[in-house]
């Protein structure tokens, strides 16, 4: 089914910035394009922002998996590494503690008008973007590719069937999301 709207590439792009669209109106809704919500987040005095993400991720699973078990779609895990994830975790933290945004808050947060967003925030994702373009032929074999680990999805790691690994991974959000819930967090 998903194949022939990867096929074509209008619709493909309008189904993409309908659904980013949604995406970024949905974050905001939910609040976390604030910076007092992210910032009330990394002080663990507002637990909205990681309610929203385990919500998330989910309906992204379930989904996913329900769409994969149908036939509708498949999935393309990419391998990553240790040297890229150290690295990108690193920039993304370190961007994350100075501007209070991620990239996705980011551009939610310029679409209600927060200024701090977009200059600190869009502008500097322009210009980490053209360095990070600059400098990818210095940093690939050093750093990027160090500590290769292949794709993998979690039911593979887990060598159990998706049917089984699926339904307890979401039993356990669920039941984190209660738990948090309930704890008035």
């Amino acid at each position: 089914m998903l194949d022939r709207l990867r096929a074509a590439r209008g619709p493909q792009i309008g189904v993409g910035f309908g659904l980013g669209a949604l995406f970024g109106f949905l974050l905001d809704k939910s609040g976390v394009t604030r910076f007092d919500v992210i910032a009330g987040q990394l002080l663990l005095e507002d637990f909205t922002v990681l309610k929203v993400m385990m919500t998330a991720a989910l309906v992204g699973m379930i989904g996913v998996y329900g769409m994969r078990a149908r036939g509708w779609a498949r999935l393309h895990p990419k391998p990553g590494s240790w040297g890229a994830t150290g690295l990108g975790g690193l920039l993304f933290g370190v961007g994350f503690a100075l501007l209070g945004y991620c990239p996705g808050t980011v551009a939610g947060a310029v679409g209600h008008g927060a200024l701090d967003a977009l200059f600190g925030g869009a502008v500097g994702m322009l210009i980490g973007s053209g360095l990070f373009a600059a400098l990818y032929p210095a940093i690939r074999a050093r750093v990027l590719e160090r500590g290769a680990f292949p794709a993998l999805t979690l039911p593979e790691l887990l060598g159990a069937p998706p049917r089984l690994v699926v339904p307890a991974a979401a039993a356990v959000l669920a039941a984190l999301l209660v738990a948090i819930e309930w704890a008035g967090l």
